[in-house]
């Protein structure tokens, strides 16, 4: 079976500017790690899950954030790793500092049996789209492109 994330691609005007929310991932192999490493908040789901909720659902564990509204649906995007990315929009504030993330567990350091728990997300930021850009996964570039041209202030 394909893999398959549904997502939720935050977005607000500051001004005249486009601003996006973007989630940087938690854990050992992203600590270091900047550009082209953020990502719209986002995860995999099964048959049995409708994609819209799936990506409630992720936003709400990834974040802490409960949205609804006129949610926009965007192109799905196929990452570098195969996994297909499907996406909403919906325009929507927040202070990403107050952003709180599920955790999970892993043995780090690898093959030493300890067992340490990391956050899903590990910050938030608004970003304009120049810098959201640089910053955002490259298979995810498109969404943030898409977004662009459907909506305008």
């Amino acid at each position: 079976m394909k893999r398959k994330s549904a997502g939720i691609l935050i977005y607000r005007f500051a001004g005249k500017d486009l601003e996006v929310l973007l989630v940087h991932p938690g854990g050992p192999f992203w600590a270091k790690k900047d550009i082209g490493a953020w990502s719209i908040p986002k995860g995999e789901f099964d048959e049995e899950e409708e994609p819209l909720e799936a990506a409630i659902r992720e936003l709400k564990e990834e974040t802490g954030l409960t949205v609804s509204g006129d949610f926009i649906p965007l192109e799905p995007v196929k990452q570098k790793s195969g996994k297909l990315v499907i996406a909403w929009a919906i325009e929507f504030d927040c202070d990403p500092e107050q952003v709180t993330s599920n955790f999970f567990e892993m043995e780090w350091p690898p093959n030493s049996k300890i067992i340490k728990i990391f956050p899903e997300v590990d910050k938030a930021a608004w970003f304009n789209l120049e810098e959201a850009s640089q910053k955002i996964i490259p298979g995810q570039f498109p969404i943030l492109m898409e977004l662009a041209s459907v909506v305008k202030k």
